[in-house]
């Protein structure tokens, strides 16, 4: 993954600058107040050398005094205000700013969660936090400072002069010679300060990025005992830093030397040329005073544009990088609107007549790309393919069994429609095995289970085909025409080789990614078609690498869940991933667990990501081999009570072991990016023989 992105189009610092009037747009008022303040105060120390000239040309000349006392008291009231002026402007910008920039952050945080997971595969971590803090703060530190004194140095360069060049024009434009120069010096050291800035501020992200690997990473680290090459590489990048500062430092350092020197040499030339005109009576003692002293009271104004330009080269940069990440694209959010009032969705498929249903049903001509046949090839093939399956095996007794709910009828009907020869076998079985589930808890049994609507259709993949958004155009695809049924409350296995598209199957379900071509559709409603939150709540996965939170055990498992679970969920889902090692934690529940949940074991967190997939009861389930940690016991122990969870769960799950896949109804074996083949996994053992060997070293090992 490449640490540093890559240069944004060349803008110049002003339009890129401007980019932040939205931000600031609410604070104007106070801005533009603190503005006008900086200005009358900048302008009130201007006063104090026609006061000087005053007191020179009067009181001094003619030993007066009271008129010395009465000046010196004008002086002092004039540096009292100019003091307090500057401190009222620092009150007014101080609040507002902090505003701006805690907007800034937390739309730049909003931002990223709500950008596709491609955009977080090409990003570094370091740069994205480089901007979040470092950047962020650039900009505050030029909305408060350069911004303001930009304008304001610029107004009293300009009075000055007038002032100046009304006292003597000739000393004036003397004093303007330089102007030229400096201007020039000035336009030059943009460019290349521009280009050394950016460099500099893409070299802290890839260095914040050294430091945050290093830190998640620190058991790898020591383990290895590869601290030594890490502390070289940081080395490397700090250095590299240095370096760039150092540049920053040599460009600052030339600028200022010619926007010292220049005024200075053009002060010492004003001065000798005003001591002549004194000397012949040309000019009043007073006078020169006063214009020395109005040379020397721009000379800060005028020595700061280094500083001011170099601070707000870096604020341009740092917004330029910052907008680089808010103009990215963000997710669809697909349609809006909840899953019951989307055609084919709730209670509306069982009261909406068959043609408002047809165009979202899974499986319709209307529905699918290519028209009648393509349905026709589609179905065929399920049906084919649904055919050679035989039926759940369900074990006796098990609640939530679709046979054995009061709605079954209806639903077999609808399943005998669209699958003769597997839902024939089934009906015929399911009274005989549901009989004796069927007892005094039949009742509570029924009650505590969701029915499923009368147009489900489960979890089906059509002619689906995945390429990675930054894959070359010409490279294959890491998945071809996936075609795939899970049906209403069943459990499919997918199986397949290290590499062969499973974990990229699975994160296009709760569209983690979006499907080259192809669709999938939930209960026959395309998933595009649904808001992201409304198919993410009816979705819940757990990946293969379980991450938790720096955040309470139960607020990780709860995240799982909308707002309404409760301690009755969470003890649920503990129970059902055997997590019960968090009763014995310090406060139970309640206990925080270190950043990526480092503090537990590998086994500790994959339970409690598993948790947190099925406490809020999905409708589907996708899980990428979520026992893969854990020993032989528990292990049976998770597996058992998942039964009872998968029995009312559509389910989609990646394993790897013999033990795993008995989980599951059926299974797909993935190869080459392609669905190989279909069935049980005793199926598979004997007419598969890829299957038979990916599974063969697993049972092997295990006897």
């Amino acid at each position: 993954m490449a640490t540093t992105s890559a240069p944004a189009p060349d803008r110049s610092a002003v339009r890129t600058l401007l980019r932040l009037w939205p931000y600031v747009r609410p604070a104007r008022a106070r801005l533009f107040s603190a503005a006008f303040v900086a200005i009358v105060a900048s302008s009130t120390g201007l006063v104090i050398p026609l006061v000087l000239k005053w007191m020179v040309d009067g009181p001094v000349a003619d030993r007066d005094p009271a008129g010395v006392w009465l000046g010196a008291l004008f002086l002092l009231l004039l540096g009292f205000a100019e003091a307090l002026l500057f401190g009222l402007r620092r009150w007014l910008v101080a609040r507002p700013l902090a505003h701006v920039e805690a907007s800034m952050r937390a739309d730049l945080y909003g931002r990223l969660q709500r950008l596709p997971v491609s955009f977080h595969d090409r990003w570094a971590s370091g740069q994205l936090l480089s901007r979040g803090m470092t950047d962020l703060m650039l900009v505050r530190m030029f909305l408060a400072f350069p911004l303001t004194f930009l304008l304001v140095n610029g107004v009293t360069i300009v009075i000055g002069v007038f002032i100046m060049l009304l006292q003597d024009w000739t000393l004036g434009l003397v004093i303007l010679g330089p102007a030229v120069p400096v201007m020039v010096t000035c336009v030059v050291f943009e460019k290349r300060y521009a280009e050394v800035a950016r460099r500099a501020q893409d070299q802290v992200g890839d260095l914040t990025t050294v430091v945050e690997e290093s830190v998640l990473g620190i058991r790898i680290i020591k383990g290895f005992g590869r601290h030594r090459s890490q502390a070289r590489a940081f080395r490397d990048l700090s250095g590299k830093l240095r370096g760039t500062e150092l540049r920053k430092a040599r460009l600052l350092a030339t600028i200022w030397g010619v926007i010292v020197t220049l005024p200075e040499m053009a002060i010492g030339a004003a001065l000798v040329v005003g001591v002549v005109q004194v000397a012949d009576g040309g000019l009043s003692a007073g006078t020169l005073v006063a214009f020395l002293s109005t040379a020397l009271a721009l000379r800060w104004p005028v020595e700061s544009i280094g500083f001011l330009l170099a601070m707000s080269q870096e604020a341009a940069t740092a917004t330029e990088r910052y907008f680089e990440v808010m103009d990215e694209e963000v997710e669809e959010p697909g349609a809006a609107g909840s899953w019951a009032s989307l055609p084919g969705g709730g209670a509306r498929d069982s009261a909406s007549p068959p043609e408002d249903r047809a165009p979202v049903l899974a499986g319709t001509s209307a529905s699918l790309p290519g028209g009648p046949a393509r349905d026709a090839a589609s179905l065929s093939e399920d049906r084919a393919r649904d055919s050679a399956s035989p039926p759940v095996d369900r074990a006796p007794g098990v609640a939530g069994t679709w046979a054995s709910l009061p709605a079954s009828p209806a639903r077999d009907s609808a399943s005998l429609r669209e699958n003769p020869a597997h839902d024939s076998a089934s009906l015929s079985e399911g009274p005989a095995r549901d009989a004796a589930s069927r007892g005094a808890d039949a009742p509570e049994r029924a009650a505590s289970v969701v029915r499923p609507p009368a147009a489900r259709a489960g979890l089906r993949f059509h002619g689906v085909t995945f390429r990675y958004p930054d894959a070359p155009a010409d490279s294959p695809p890491v998945l071809q025409h996936i075609d795939l049924h899970i049906r209403p409350g069943e459990s499919m296995a997918l199986v397949g080789s290290t590499g062969s598209g499973k974990t990229t199957l699975t994160a296009l379900v709760p569209r983690l990614y979006d499907v080259t071509s192809g669709r999938i559709t939930l209960d026959g409603v395309d998933i595009t078609g649904l808001s992201r939150q409304a198919l993410r709540a009816k979705v819940a996965v757990a990946f293969e690498e379980p991450t938790l939170f720096s955040a309470a055990v139960g607020d990780n498992v709860l995240m799982g869940a909308d707002g309404t679970a409760g301690a009755a969920e969470l003890e649920r889902a503990l129970a059902v991933a055997q997590a019960d090692f968090v009763h014995a934690l310090p406060q139970g529940t309640d206990t925080q667990v270190g950043e990526q949940g480092l503090s537990l074991s590998g086994g500790q967190r994959q339970r409690l990501a598993l948790a947190r997939a099925v406490v809020g009861q999905p409708e589907f389930l996708v899980l990428d081999d979520p026992l893969s940690a854990l020993d032989v016991h528990t292990e049976a122990a998770v597996e058992a009570a998942l039964r009872d969870v998968l029995a009312d769960t559509t389910a989609l799950i990646v394993a790897h072991r013999p033990s795993t896949v008995l989980l599951a109804d059926r299974v797909a074996l993935l190869s080459g990016g392609r669905i190989a083949a279909v069935g049980t996994h005793h199926e598979l053992l004997r007419t598969n023989a890829e299957y038979a060997h990916l599974m063969s070293g697993e049972e092997e090992g295990a006897r």
